[in-house]
């Protein structure tokens, strides 16, 4: 995912309501062409497509509810926040795309063998095309907020609501085939791979949902932005015990530095204040904790006790010395 324009995390809560309250919305308006649709046609693919968008609205809601509890602050029984929120209702928009799928899947191999036809497919092919028209413009929407806010819920409203582009025309495709084409098997091929689009999008929107509740450590790129900035303090001779984690629109932080063991403790919490303050700047939102040790004190495990700063290639390829 793209790195978050730096933005305050009330507004970041804002932000996803208000893309949280268009996807709603969408879905409502969707949720009625398609049911209309559906009695008209006949078609299992716009069935189908109506199951997934009677999906989305469930899932919407819970993206919200899930972006409104992730904004709550701190408290007393919640002190790193409430961001995990945001990856729960991700898992259970994963759980509601899968069980479509699955479905679809069945209603589709069923017909395959007892194909029936599609009636008049004009009403479908507009309801489809409508649909195309609104999506894409929440698509674009949830895109600029995704840019600004990194929220998982909201990405993985985003992903489904993408394959909904596909699904559309997997739609217009086999009303046409179906009724004009005379391909009987039409509408149900393209409902099993319709099924097969969403079950494959929610394996793929679990993984950053999946990766926030298990605490994974940033992407590699982001550590080294932050050890580049870190390593900007002349007195910071070493970083070593680097643990980060993500929770909904909030980061957190901690590691080891090694600074001159003749310095005082006022000094050394003084070095500590500009590094925070260095490191603020370049990733707002971000709970830091730093921890001095005195310069060639080792009392980790091999792994956290490597000196991070020695082994960047970014920093090795500015000149930094290596060890």
């Amino acid at each position: 995912m793209t790195a978050p324009t730096p933005i305050s995390v009330p507004a970041k809560g804002m932000l996803n309501r208000r893309a949280a309250f268009a996807s709603i919305a969408v879905a409502t308006l969707l949720l009625a062409l398609k049911g209309w649709a559906v009695a008209s046609t006949g078609s299992l693919a716009m069935l189908g497509s109506l199951a997934d968008t009677l999906l989305d609205l469930v899932a919407s809601l819970a993206t919200l509810l899930g972006v409104w509890i992730a904004a709550i602050p701190d408290d007393d029984n919640h002190r790193f926040g409430h961001g995990k929120a945001e990856a729960l209702a991700a898992m259970f928009q994963v759980v509601l795309i899968s069980l479509s799928a699955i479905g679809l899947a069945f209603r589709a191999v069923t017909q395959l063998f007892m194909p029936g036809g599609v009636q008049d497919p004009g009403d479908g092919i507009v309801v489809s095309a409508l649909a195309i028209a609104a999506t894409l413009a929440l698509v674009a929407y949830q895109s600029r907020v995704i840019r600004r806010t990194g929220s998982v819920a909201i990405a993985t409203d985003h992903i489904h609501y993408r394959a909904d582009l596909v699904l559309n025309l997997a739609v217009i495709a086999a009303l046409a085939l179906d009724h004009w084409g005379h391909l009987r098997w039409a509408d149900a091929g393209f409902a099993l791979a319709i099924a097969g689009w969403l079950g494959w999008g929610a394996w793929g929107a679990s993984q950053t949902a999946i990766e926030q509740l298990m605490d994974h450590e940033w992407p590699l790129d982001k550590r080294e932005r932050f050890l580049a900035v870190a390593a900007r303090h002349p007195a910071l001779k070493g970083i070593h015990d680097l643990r980060t984690r993500t929770s909904g629109n909030r980061d957190f932080v901690q590691f080891h530095v090694w600074v001159d063991g003749a310095m005082t403790v006022t000094e050394a919490h003084h070095v500590m204040d500009e590094i925070e303050d260095l490191l603020a700047r370049e990733f707002p939102d971000t709970e830091i904790l730093i921890h001095p040790d005195p310069e060639g004190l080792v009392d980790e495990d091999p792994q956290a006790a490597h000196d991070l700063l020695a082994e960047s290639p970014a920093l090795l390829a500015q000149g930094r010395p290596k060890g």
